[in-house]
């Protein structure tokens, strides 16, 4: 049996405070047309299945492109569909029916004190199944430990810089 390196259950997340009312940055988290124009890894996500909306078991593919020229194409299972406060989906690198979800996506909105404010956070949680962080800790397990921590370290990087990207979008088409 493989050893799991800490990484099932890792966990990551950003909370930040933005100027956009909750309705809007909800419209935003979940217009999967617009997430490769706000990612740095995420380059696509779209609908499948005659889908065009957030519902639990609603099903979407999504395209990663990693800085080492990787790319991948997952499929993704919603599993919150709250609006306008939770969004959430686990990502398979097969169909769904045959493996475990190697992590849990979610987005979870609160209006802020402040009107027209949100508190918005964004988390990543690894799962069970199959991942490149999993096979980068076998790969090289005495360095494990770092790889793991840089690969969280990285998708908090990427979570803030699509969060403020998506916050200036919905900010310019107000004027």
């Amino acid at each position: 049996m493989d050893q799991d390196f800490g990484v099932t259950g890792s966990h990551t997340e950003v909370e930040l405070l933005v100027d956009v009312p909750v309705e809007r940055l909800w419209q935003a988290v979940t217009d999967l047309s617009r997430i490769g124009d706000w990612s740095p890894e995420c380059t696509y996500a779209g609908w499948l299945d005659s889908h065009s909306a957030p519902t639990v078991g609603a099903r979407f593919e999504a395209r990663n492109r990693f800085p080492n020229g990787l790319v991948t194409q997952v499929e993704c299972v919603v599993v919150a569909a709250d609006r306008p406060y939770s969004f959430g989906w686990n990502v398979f690198g097969s169909p769904p029916e045959a493996t475990e979800a190697f992590a849990t996506w979610r987005y979870d909105l609160r209006p802020a004190a402040r009107a027209n404010q949100t508190v918005v956070r964004q988390s990543f949680t690894h799962g069970p199944g199959e991942s490149g962080a999993r096979a980068a800790v076998r790969a090289d397990p005495g360095n494990a430990a770092a790889l793991l921590q840089g690969r969280l370290d990285q998708l908090r990087r990427n979570m803030t810089t699509t969060i403020e990207a998506m916050v200036r979008d919905i900010q310019s088409r107000r004027a």
